[in-house]
């Protein structure tokens, strides 16, 4: 009966010391639900890019190359065609680009890539497009037919022009005050570490 009493005894004891220990213990089972953890957990919309002026300017390139683009697709007979191919081509790919490096930007995705200079790829996008906007927009100009789709797609490529020199400027203005700004903490820490090292070598003694 003791025996009995005895391994009753330390089998509570157990027990009890079991229910302390798993109340304390740090590593508790989760009651999180495994539906509620994304795969793209941390991606969301910045706010502050969206409003900032780069924000803006990408929203308004995408539409009007967009909208160039719709306007030269509803254009049914052309002759000669190589200006309304040439702008259908430079509104489809400004659309698809910007588009695709505003999500990148609008979705701090840029941050999880960084091996990629991704305010250089944006400079050469803008510029780029720029040059061949304003190109196929006067070439078209030069070429159409006064019908209303070629007049509207022109307007659309000279306002895109337009837009997409401002975000050059300014992406240059960017590009250019990082690198002073890289160069002048280059130099800071330059000339830190040449007046440490000079002051390690007033405090030594000199040799006798």
């Amino acid at each position: 009966m003791r025996n009995t009493e005895e391994s009753e005894g330390f089998d509570g004891e157990a027990s009890n010391t079991s229910m302390i220990s798993g109340a304390s213990s740090p590593y508790q089972p989760t009651t999180e639900p495994v539906q509620s953890r994304s795969v793209l957990g941390g991606i969301r919309w910045d706010m502050e890019y969206l409003r900032s002026y780069f924000g803006i300017l990408k929203m308004v390139e995408v539409l009007l190359s967009l909208f160039g683009f719709v306007c030269i697709e509803t254009i049914k007979m052309c002759s000669p065609c190589g200006g309304v191919y040439f702008f259908e081509f430079v509104s489809c790919s400004a659309f698809v680009i910007t588009g695709f490096l505003f999500l990148i930007f609008s979705l701090n995705l840029h941050i999880k890539v960084p091996h990629v200079n991704w305010s250089l790829t944006d400079l050469v996008n803008t510029a780029t497009s720029t040059v061949f906007f304003f190109l196929s927009s006067l070439v078209l100009v030069c070429i159409n037919h006064n019908t209303e789709a070629e007049i509207a797609s022109a307007v659309f490529g000279f306002l895109a022009t337009g837009v997409f020199g401002i975000n050059t400027f300014l992406a240059v203005r960017r590009w250019r005050l990082g690198n002073g700004c890289q160069a002048a903490a280059q130099s800071s820490e330059y000339m830190r570490a040449r007046t440490a090292s000079r002051g390690e070598m007033e405090a030594r003694p000199e040799l006798g």
